[in-house]
This record gives C-alpha cells, sequence and structure tokens, in this order.
C-alpha cells in the first residue's frame, strides 16, 4: 500500500536526540534543541520572535490570550478548517462567524470579511490552506480599518510566503505546525510567532504556566514567580532535537516536495484540460510549500469511487476537512455569515494524493496512471 502520509526522517535527527539525553543532560523544553530552532525560525522568516509550542493548537491558544479575547467576542474565520482553529477561541468565550469560502484556493473569500464584521468583531483568522496563502493585502487592511488582530493560521504554511513575506509573519500572530503529517515535524509539536514587540515578554509568561521563570532564567531577576495566566506549552527537548535536524535541512525537503507537486500538476493536467478534475491553484503573488496535492472531482459520489478505485490499487487517498459549521459544535459555538455557496461543496469534491519527502517520483507517475485508468 503507497500511503497517504510517511513523516520525514533524514538520518540526524536520532544523534540530536542522543546528544540532548547523553551529552547535554536536558529532555525537558526550552534546552538547546529548542532554542536553536527558535532562532532558525526567527532567522529564516525575519520574525521578531518565535516560540516553539506543543503544537499548533497550543499556539493558537496561546495567541487568544494574547489577542484578549473575553466571553461574547466573535471571531471570524472560514469554517473550512481543522477543529483547533475554532477550539483556541471558544475556550475563551468567544462565538465563532464563519465565512465562505474561495473555490480555486479553499482559502476564505476576503471579499466577505468586511459584511461579517460587528462591534463584537475581535480577530481574523485566515487559514493558509495547502501552504497557499489567503489574500493577506486585502485582510490586513480590513483589519487596520476596524482595529482587528490578525491571527494566521499557518500550520500547513511553513516555507509558503505571499508577495515575499513568510506565512505566519504577516498578521499579528502566527501559528505553524509541525505535526507527523506536516512538511517538518516533531511528531506534535508547533511554533507561535510574534510580529509586535510589545507582545513578546507576556508570551513567554503565558507558555511558562504564567510565571517569568523566563526571565529568571536569563538573570533579569533573582527569582520567578506567578504573574499572569497561562499553562505548560513548551515541548520536550527530544521533540525539538528531532525538528532541528529537519530544518537544517529544510530546503532540501522543501524542493522534493516541490518536485513531487509539480510532477502530478504536469501529468494531472491533460484530465484538467479535458473538464474531468480540477487542480491546485496557486496565484502569482503566491510561493506555496508543496504541502499537499489535491484533485477535485465532479462530486461526492465520484469522489468516493475514486477513493475505493485507488485504495484497491494500493494507494491510500484521502477526503479532508468536514466543515465546522455544520457540526455539532459548530452549530453549539458559531453562527455562518452569509450563504455558503462553496464551503460544503468544494469540500465534497476534494481528494488529497500521498505526499511526503520519501515518496518517490516513479511512485507519483504509477499514481498518476491509475487516475489516468479510472477517468479514460
Amino acid at each position: 500500500m503507497i500511503p497517504f502520509n510517511k513523516p520525514p526522517f533524514l538520518g540526524k535527527e536520532l544523534d540530536y536526540i542522543k546528544d540532548a539525553i547523553v551529552v547535554k543532560n536536558k529532555i525537558s523544553g526550552d534546552g538547546f534543541y529548542t532554542r536553536k530552532c527558535n532562532i532558525w525560525l526567527e532567522k529564516s522568516f525575519k520574525a521578531n520572535k518565535a516560540l516553539l509550542t506543543t503544537s499548533c493548537t497550543h499556539a493558537l491558544e496561546m495567541a487568544a490570550i494574547l489577542c484578549d479575547i473575553k466571553e461574547g467576542d466573535e471571531v471570524i474565520m472560514p469554517s473550512y478548517t481543522f477543529v483547533s482553529t475554532a477550539n483556541a477561541f471558544v475556550l475563551r468565550g468567544a462565538k465563532i462567524v464563519f465565512v465562505d469560502i474561495r473555490p480555486d484556493t479553499m482559502n476564505i473569500n476576503e471579499n466577505l470579511i468586511e459584511d461579517a464584521i460587528t462591534d463584537k468583531t475581535k480577530v481574523i483568522v485566515p487559514v493558509h490552506y495547502a501552504g497557499v496563502s489567503c489574500e493577506m493585502d486585502k485582510i490586513m487592511d480590513i483589519a487596520k480599518k476596524y482595529g482587528l488582530y490578525v491571527v494566521e493560521d499557518a500550520a500547513q504554511g511553513v516555507m509558503s510566503q505571499y508577495k515575499g513575506q513568510s506565512l505566519g509573519n504577516i498578521g499579528d500572530f502566527g501559528c505553524y505546525s509541525f505535526h507527523e503529517t506536516k512538511n517538518y515535524s516533531m511528531g506534535e509539536g508547533g511554533a507561535l510567532l510574534i510580529r509586535n514587540e510589545k507582545f513578546i515578554e507576556r508570551t513567554e509568561i503565558i507558555r511558562e504556566k504564567g510565571t517569568n521563570r523566563s526571565k529568571f532564567f536569563r538573570g533579569q531577576i533573582d527569582k520567578y514567580t506567578w504573574v499572569d495566566l497561562g499553562s505548560s506549552y513548551l515541548p520536550s527537548e527530544i521533540n525539538a532535537a528531532y525538528l532541528y535536524a529537519q530544518l537544517e535541512e529544510a530546503d532540501k525537503i522543501n524542493n522534493k516536495r516541490l518536485e513531487l507537486w509539480n510532477t502530478y500538476y504536469d501529468i494531472l493536467k491533460p484530465l484538467m484540460d479535458k473538464g474531468v478534475i480540477e487542480l491546485p491553484h496557486v496565484p502569482k503573488e503566491c510561493k506555496h510549500n508543496a504541502h499537499m496535492f489535491y484533485i477535485k472531482t465532479k462530486d461526492m459520489d465520484e469522489r468516493t469511487k475514486l477513493i475505493d478505485y485507488l485504495k484497491n490499487n494500493d494507494i491510500l487517498s484521502v477526503f479532508h476537512y468536514i466543515p465546522l459549521h455544520s457540526s455539532p459544535a459548530g452549530l453549539k459555538f458559531g453562527r455562518f455569515n452569509g450563504e455558503d455557496k462553496y464551503t460544503t461543496k468544494e469540500s465534497e469534491r476534494l481528494l488529497r494524493l500521498p505526499m511526503f519527502y520519501d515518496l518517490d517520483v516513479d511512485i507519483v507517475k504509477k499514481i498518476c496512471k491509475k487516475l489516468f485508468d479510472f477517468y479514460i
């Protein structure tokens, strides 16, 4: 069976994990490898501050705290996203306002955001689906006009750009994922990027269980204490060591994934030209990271048949999110603003094909052949 995903492993991961355990004698959070990862993220993406977290979920939760979300506040986001995008703000008492997506990129429709704003709106959360940027100029202009925070859910967007700017470092806060399904992995993990320096100190406090422990370790105070709310958002050094081995080879991983993505696209383009399937769209101002390769079938029925066909040919393909606004929790904690013209319809057509670092180009060609066999 050709798997849908296989976590990346380049070779130095075990050496760095052993070094953390045996040489540096440090396996809890904020050690040598955590700092190396933080610095790499800051330098690579020109961020004022980047801090590893235990997950992108927790990065989003920290962002919600930093945005001072309170009971009754409203947060605008697409319904086509993972539950963590909404949960982070629901936990603070917010009402989620879902907005329809664009069918070309599966991202939030920037032209529908302003209509969803009320006097209770506090945050806009663009989700960069498949590592392809939302229309950030328009979103940032709207946020500035109404005095709103922008929290980028860039879980899938590490190494992607919008007009030369790294995703995650355009809004007030950016949230990355290093889950095993992502381009760069630490098993479970994430990072929070902070653009405005005024939030850095409080972010460190929230991440350290509400204490000023980070200042203590820097020698700025002689003892640390509980000063704010917070939780334990620090990943272990073992996870960070695994990740750092991959960040050192970030370009190598990125280039290989782009090669696979382009192979899929070039071979399958004749099927798109015939109007049989649709392929991903990357706007000219966006530089993507080949996080996933998906196709769109005619409808859900055709997608189901194709999934079964590929599985019978030892190829694992999967659909993606069920729109949040139609889920039990979505109905309870949110509302859909305007018409659901594309969110549900497009989500029912989307099918993701195998995509991971160790995938061989010849295997991609084999998968494409099976797609031609199915359709032609």
